[in-house]
């Protein structure tokens, strides 16, 4: 059957507060959702000076490595759900994530072990995959001409999640559970364990709030989950590439957390990282083989013209958001702390430290508080321009220059602290440089969170038939960058890690500038569906 004798879906201009219009409902009830995933995942940062004080065996070492274990099995988790969502559809794999990661969520708030807080949290950093799901979800309500502006406001609100819970949730645990509800320093414990029982009771609503396709659409399932199909040999050469890192990244995490030693014993034996180590090439291995298996057969068939996509830019995807969403990840994780820590010696009149836990909560949220305007922004310019790879290199610039200010808010005093790392202190003093420090964390946000929404206004136009598994992968390096960023931030002192941020986004234009190539229709006011519901 030719195109021009395919059905055809056109939609109504979609209107934000229309909730008449079912594509609209379901917008806001997935970023809903996307929001209690990223509460959940994101509640340890806003807490941690709070654990330190009421928990008198943690120390600074052992909340790195909780951060760090944090972003951990996001990775395969984007990966497996990305997969599991062009199998099972977005709705029913959303509902099962909520409820299931509420169990890790309360078995953190109520551990009393660094062992027990450390495999809780792990577990629990599969919540981040959520994001991916709504990416899929959102695809297939609106067409190439809405697509970029209804995916920026999904992730932009459902990313506010973070900031969200580190302006509310020092308040939650600290005054309102702590003072007046009469749990002292254990209030944190029952702030956690909440947010997680209210995400279990939204992931078993989600599920009948709303459907996978509109009304009178068929929502087409893979038969099987499989490794990602490619339509050239170099393109296979390209993925098995690209594969590593999501394996390498665990690799290393696994290294860092080893080489931590905790009441003179390392968290992780040599017996432990060995068979870990074993474990993460046996499962490449497997992939590869699997990718192989295939892919070989199909490309020996010869692939028609028409299923040809373009996997450059898949990599360059991939690029872009290791290097913004990897750079939020990580600097939402520190930067509650590193407003603390800096500006430690900024007091008022009374001699009081002006940036408290709570006041650096609320300042370092700034970070993520754009996301409300700042992604869908981007998504929206990526619709609106007439070439999205250019508004993707321009976010990818702007980010350079965000994080390069940044990284020039503070300044190497000299000394070392207690970590054998360089201490950082404000550049300049008085409380207008904190001003002016907020003002070029706003700058790099705008444009990092920005950058995230251009990248998934591209993303299902690659392959709409493969939008979950193309989402999935480029979720998962959105953790690869974070694992990455922050073993060097446990390694490098504040202000060489945002130089270094300054420098992975760099590398990510460059990527970007080669590989990444304009999507065809890519401004297209309607989409055509074949007989099995597949986008065209």
């Amino acid at each position: 059957m030719s195109s021009a004798d395919r059905p055809s879906t056109t939609e109504t201009p979609p209107k934000l507060l229309d909730f008449s219009q079912e594509s609209i409902r379901t917008l806001h009830y997935t970023w809903i959702a996307f929001f209690m995933t990223f509460y959940v995942w994101f509640n340890l940062a806003p807490l941690a000076t709070t654990m330190l004080n009421d928990v008198g065996w943690l120390t600074k070492e052992h909340m790195k490595i909780l951060a760090i274990a944090n972003v951990a099995l996001t990775i395969p988790a984007r990966i497996v759900v990305g997969a599991l969502i062009d199998r099972y559809g977005a709705r029913v794999v959303f509902s099962a994530l909520m409820v299931v990661m509420a169990i890790p969520a309360v078995a953190f708030a109520m551990g009393n072990t660094f062992m027990q807080l450390l495999i809780a949290r792990l577990f629990l950093s599969a919540v981040g995959a959520g994001f991916v799901i709504g990416i899929k979800m959102i695809a297939q309500w609106f067409t190439p001409k809405y697509i970029g502006r209804a995916e920026g406001f999904y992730a932009g609100w459902g990313n506010f999640g973070s900031a969200f819970a580190a302006m509310t949730l020092p308040w939650f645990a600290i005054t309102f559970l702590g003072d007046w509800l009469g749990l002292g320093d254990s209030g944190w414990r029952w702030a956690m364990a909440i947010n997680g029982l209210v995400m279990g009771i939204y992931g078993v609503m989600y599920y009948f709030l709303v459907r996978d396709v509109p009304v009178g659409e068929k929502l087409h399932k893979a038969k099987k989950t499989e490794p990602m199909m490619v339509t050239s040999y170099g393109d296979l050469v390209q993925y098995l590439i690209w594969s590593i890192p999501l394996v390498g990244a665990l690799g290393i995490l696994a290294w860092r957390v080893g080489n931590v030693i905790i009441d003179g014993n390392p968290v992780l034996s040599t017996t432990a990282l060995t068979v870990i180590y074993i474990v993460l090439i046996a499962a490449y291995i497997g992939h590869a083989f699997k990718v192989l298996q295939i892919n070989l057969p199909y490309l020996k068939r010869g692939v028609p013209e028409d299923e040809k996509y373009h996997w450059g830019s898949v990599a360059a995807l991939n690029a872009t958001y290791f290097a913004n969403f990897g750079a939020e990840l990580a600097v939402v994780s520190m930067l509650p702390a590193f407003f603390e820590a800096t500006f430690s010696g900024l007091t008022g009149s009374n001699g009081q430290v002006l940036v408290s836990a709570t006041v650096a909560g609320i300042i370092a949220a700034s970070f993520a508080f754009v996301n409300l305007v700042a992604r869908p922004l981007g998504g929206y310019i990526s619709d609106q321009g007439s070439n999205r790879k250019r508004t993707m290199l321009l976010y990818m610039g702007g980010i350079v220059l965000g994080f390069f200010l940044m990284g020039n808010i503070g300044q190497w005093s000299g000394a070392i602290d207690a970590d054998g790392l360089r201490e950082v202190v404000p550049a300049f003093d008085g409380i207008w440089w904190l001003i002016i420090a907020v003002g070029f964390t706003v700058f790099a946000s705008v444009f990092v969170q920005g950058a995230e929404g251009a990248t998934f206004a591209i993303i299902p136009m690659v392959n709409p038939a493969m939008t979950g598994q193309i989402a999935g992968m480029a979720g998962a390096y959105g953790n690869v960058g974070a694992v990455i960023y922050l073993v060097l931030f446990s390694l490098v002192d504040s202000r060489t890690f945002f130089l270094i941020l300054a420098g992975g986004a760099l590398v990510a234009f460059l990527v970007t500038l080669f590989m990444l190539q304009e999507p065809k229709d890519a401004f297209a006011a309607e989409y055509v569906r074949d007989e099995e519901g597949r986008i065209e």
